[in-house]
């Protein structure tokens, strides 16, 4: 029996969710599926071999607009947004004056715009720092009418293209206006090719009012079925992606949490635009000082006994030494094994090194692998 919380926020598809037998949860203050009646083994794989839909909603989305956007948006993220093209999406972080991680984020350079996307539980403080720091620069504008769609696998393209022909030819991180035939209804929506599985797929934003139309066209498609936040968090581990909250946060600097791909060479120490984001000082000097000038660094282990490794686990060396934390673990659906993402000192950190997670009060002993569990399958042509 389907059921939702009492006194939360409903997504456009609520009703939808429920009429599939949704098991809901709360997340991020709002009525979230976390599971429908296949169960999250059997979403996960379905999503790495055909293609899985996911109601993301809840998420924020914001657009930035003015001839200074650009620059403006560059001063809050050590990210390179004046060069972006348009037509492409990248990934970025949103930070305090301290380097650590506000949130993570994507955003899209549109010809009269720069599209952003944020986390749903960070949205409302994303928003007013974002206005905040630079209102008086561009125009900050949130789009709360929007809903948000994500259709993932390596048959999602083959489901979409036939509603909305043409996004076969994006490539990964790019995206475009297209119209989606939803039985006799044409949907205009902005869509990219990206999303958080680590597979093919594309994120949709749609009006709320056309959502569930669309969302049942794609449904009505034989590759795709609906998968909750279960198997999206599962999916998201393989792939080696982090999670707002257990694997980043305000005390995480992009270099502890092993994101130093995300900082483009311009806003590096001798870039062309070097510095003049928030924390700039300390991320610069971690850059440059490599594992001795960090107290922690993000690792992927897998669990070399069939122990699942949660959250919040403590990790040891074999002698007993206290030298970290998992922040993220599960039992891999796909690889079928445990696996997590932890934080450990940077001497424990090299690919091979052999730790303990104490669980139950027992030692589980875990290696440190290299990420993604699970090679990701991104378009690029």
């Amino acid at each position: 029996m389907a059921t939702t919380p009492d006194n939360l926020l409903h997504t456009p598809l609520h009703e939808l969710h429920l009429s599939l037998g949704a098991r809901m949860v709360p997340f991020a203050g709002y009525a979230m599926p976390v599971q429908y009646p296949a169960g999250l083994m059997a979403e996960h794989l379905h999503t790495r071999s055909a293609a899985g839909l996911f109601d993301v909603s809840h998420m924020g989305q914001l657009r930035l607009v003015g001839p200074d956007a650009a620059d403006a948006f560059e001063s809050l993220i050590p990210v390179d947004v004046i060069d972006l093209p348009v037509g492409k999406q990248r990934y970025g972080l949103l930070l305090n004056d301290e380097g650590g991680i506000i949130d993570d984020l994507m955003f899209f350079k549109r010809q009269d715009d720069i599209f952003v996307i944020v986390n749903g539980a960070c949205k409302v403080g994303d928003i007013a720092h974002i206005q905040t720091r630079i209102g008086a620069r561009c125009q900050v504008i949130p789009m709360p009418e929007m809903a948000l769609l994500a259709l993932q696998g390596p048959q999602a393209v083959a489901a979409l293209s036939r509603l909305a022909p043409g996004v076969e030819k994006l490539v990964f991180m790019s995206g475009g206006h297209f119209r989606v035939q939803a039985g006799a209804a044409s949907i205009e929506v902005f869509l990219t090719r990206s999303g958080y599985t680590g597979e093919d797929g594309f994120e949709i934003s749609v009006p709320q009012s056309q959502a569930e139309a669309l969302a049942r066209a794609l449904l009505a498609q034989p590759e795709v079925k609906p998968v909750g936040l279960g198997a999206r968090n599962s999916l998201r581990l393989e792939a080696g992606l982090p999670l707002y909250g257990n694997d980043i946060d305000h005390s995480t600097t992009p270099v502890e949490a092993g994101l130093n791909w995300a900082m483009q060479k311009v806003r590096r120490s001798e870039g062309a635009r070097a510095g003049g984001f928030p924390g700039a000082a300390k991320i610069l000097a971690q850059l440059a000082g490599g594992a001795a000038a960090l107290a922690r660094k993000r690792v992927g282990l897998v669990a070399l006994e069939r122990v699942p490794v949660r959250e919040h686990t403590e990790l040891q060396t074999p002698s007993g030494a206290r030298i970290g934390e998992v922040t993220s673990g599960l039992l891999g659906p796909t690889i079928d094994r445990p696996v997590a993402m932890a934080y450990v000192t940077p001497e424990c950190s090299a690919l091979g090194t052999r730790l303990n997670a104490i669980v139950r009060g027992k030692p589980v002993p875990m290696e440190v692998v290299a990420m993604p569990f699970v090679p990701t399958r991104y378009y690029r042509g």
